[in-house]
Formats: structure tokens, sequence, C-alpha cells
């Protein structure tokens, strides 16, 4: 059976933040995940996470102006200090709340950013960002993610980003599958999970069209939770979904389909 991290940037929204880390333990979470922590302090979400005895499996760097529309400065030109800057900053968090995985968004370039510009600076920085994350002990992911939710981003399928996880190294980069997105973007899930699994560092779930959980959609999730457990994937699988209802009368997934 995988092993579940709950989502707090999605999961739990019933109560304030920093609560949710007892509330995912309550509902039976060993592990969680988050979009970005840089509200709150490193001691704090430290001390959060021992209290409920959680593992923190990932989380992403800072993506920008994320109010604007930015989402990930890797491929964006004139960025480059700030990128760096974002790196240091995850790092520290990553070593006070000792995550090993840390997500690096790719952004989304300006219409009038070449695309050889774009791949250029991408491979730059993840190139940098990876060797300071490996010396740190800490692996950088990267997830291709879908155009219907993210017009414009700049990394969109599987291939694009397995490739790029083969070019600066599968043991200072990893591939995040996240399934709602691979539906939505090509489809052929467990086909695409057996060709990628060797660069996959990561998984998340949710359901297509709505990114609520998994049940409420048209993804057939037994089968994709047995197939990786045959594949052998042994890392956490994110729960990234927005829950249709209260999020604990929606915990029923698990047990129905990935017992």
């Amino acid at each position: 059976m995988p092993r579940f991290a709950a989502n707090l940037s999605m999961m739990f929204n019933e109560v304030p933040f920093l609560d949710r880390f007892a509330a995912a333990r309550e509902a039976g979470f060993e592990g969680v995940e988050f979009l970005f922590p840089y509200e709150f302090k490193p001691a704090e979400l430290r001390s959060r996470l021992k209290a409920e005895g959680l593992t923190q499996v990932l989380f992403n760097m800072a993506p920008g102006d994320w109010a604007n529309g930015e989402r990930g400065m890797a491929s964006l030109p004139g960025r480059q200090a700030e990128f760096r800057a974002s790196v240091s900053q995850a790092l520290e968090y990553a070593a006070a709340l000792e995550c090993k995985l840390v997500h690096c968004m790719a952004g989304i370039p300006s219409a009038d950013t070449s695309p050889v510009t774009a791949a250029s600076l991408y491979a730059a920085n993840l190139a940098w960002a990876a060797e300071r994350a490996y010396a740190a002990g800490v692996r950088l992911v990267i997830e291709p993610i879908n155009h219907r939710d993210m017009p414009g981003y700049f990394l969109n399928t599987q291939a694009q980003g397995a490739a790029v996880v083969d070019a600066i190294g599968r043991d200072r980069l990893g591939l995040q599958f996240d399934v709602y997105h691979v539906q939505i973007t090509e489809g052929d899930i467990t086909k695409r999970m057996e060709r990628y699994m060797p660069v996959i560092a990561h998984m998340q779930v949710a359901d297509v069209p709505a990114r609520n959980e998994p049940g409420t959609g048209e993804i057939g999730w037994p089968f994709v939770f047995k197939r990786m457990d045959e594949l052998g994937y042994e890392g956490w699988v994110g729960c990234e979904y927005r829950p249709a209802g209260e999020t604990v009368a929606g915990l029923g997934w698990r047990q129905r389909f990935a017992a």
C-alpha cells in the first residue's frame, strides 16, 4: 500500500494552517507536504512536525510573485539572482524540517522569451541549484504541469521532465509524477508510470476533472495504486487534492482503493 502524505496547503482547510499538522496526524497521516512554508519561521514548522511525529516529505521553492501569476523563476530571463536566493532559502528550510525533497518550479516565460532562451536558463539554473542541494543532502524534483490549470508553464510532459533529469543526473534531480497532471496532459497513466519509474522521486494524486479526492472523477484508482506497488515505488504519495467537502469525511478512498 502506498505511503500517503497530506498536502496541508489543500487539505484540512477547516482549521488554520499551523493546526493542520495535528489534524493530519489525527486523520492517520504520517507524512505531510505543502506548497510554500515561507510565511512561517522554520522553527515553528519544525515544532509542529515534531509534536505530531510527522515526516516533512516535500515543499516548493519560492515561486516569485505568486499573487501576480508567477509560477517559478527557473526559466525566466533576468531572475537568476532571485532564483539563487530562493535556493538558499529553501535549503535553510529543508535543513530545519529534515526534508529531503524540494520542488523547483519551472515558471511561465513571457510571450517574447524565445523557447531556446527559456530552455537554456532552465538547464543552467537547475544544474546550479541541484549541485547546492546535493551538497546539502537534498534532492530537487521537477514537475510537469498541465496547460489547462497553468497556461504557458514551461514543463508539460513526463518525457520532457525525464530528459532534464537524465541530463543533470538522477542522484541530483528527480521527477515529480502527478497523476492528475499526467491524465490531463497525456493520459495512459500507468504506462507512463512504468516507463519513467526509474526517474520518479515523488508522486501525487488527485482525481480528474475537478482535482478532488480519488473516487470523484474518471481515474481508475484501484489499478493505479496496484501498479505503484507492483512497480516497486517506495516513496511518498502526496495527496495534492482539494477535498470535495469536509476533509476527513472524504478520506474513505484510502480504504476503498489503496488497501
